[in-house]
């Protein structure tokens, strides 16, 4: 009987659509690199849970920054599966995504700050995209990716996902 793929979950939320991209062509890079061997799931953070986390093998979590912070939606999640979790996951594989408009560093670190408590593992360099988006007129706006950025979310979700299927975590 073959063993069960391995789980890569993406748990995210978007505003504008600059980490929707990201997060697509992380799945996107994830699902190139290894197939069949590893499971990779999107969950957007309103609908995600502690049993969701529980059930992979390793996490990504994707969110935009709001006001120096993660986004609402993805305090929310963290704010019904903390306690749940708490204990039942040390060691878990993660990693971050964060779209900024200029900075994103205070959102990256109270996002390493809730996976410390968690004791989670970080598996990568957060990968942080700046959209440079200054006015309110450009904050809200659609956002549109560059390339090279949305190479670098394929390139995590590779790593990721070949991480996972060769057991390097």
């Amino acid at each position: 009987m073959a063993a069960a793929p391995r789980r890569l979950l993406v748990v995210w939320h978007s505003f504008t659509g600059a980490t929707e991209a990201m997060v697509e062509a992380l799945l996107n890079g994830a699902r190139a690199s290894a197939g069949d061997a590893v499971q990779v799931v999107a969950l957007r953070a309103a609908e995600a849970n502690a049993d969701d986390v529980l059930g992979a093998d390793a996490v990504v979590f994707a969110t935009p920054e709001t006001l120096a912070s993660m986004s609402g939606a993805m305090k929310d999640s963290f704010d019904r599966s903390y306690y749940p979790l708490l204990g039942r996951c040390e060691g878990k594989p993660y990693a971050l995504l964060v779209c900024a408009g200029s900075d994103g560093q205070p959102t990256i670190a109270q996002l390493r700050r809730v996976a410390l408590g968690l004791r989670l593992k970080e598996v990568a360099e957060p990968l942080l995209v700046c959209t440079q988006a200054q006015t309110a007129e450009a904050i809200l706006a659609a956002k549109a990716v560059p390339e090279s950025e949305l190479a670098k979310g394929r390139e995590l979700g590779g790593l990721l996902a070949a991480g996972l299927e060769l057991g390097v975590f």
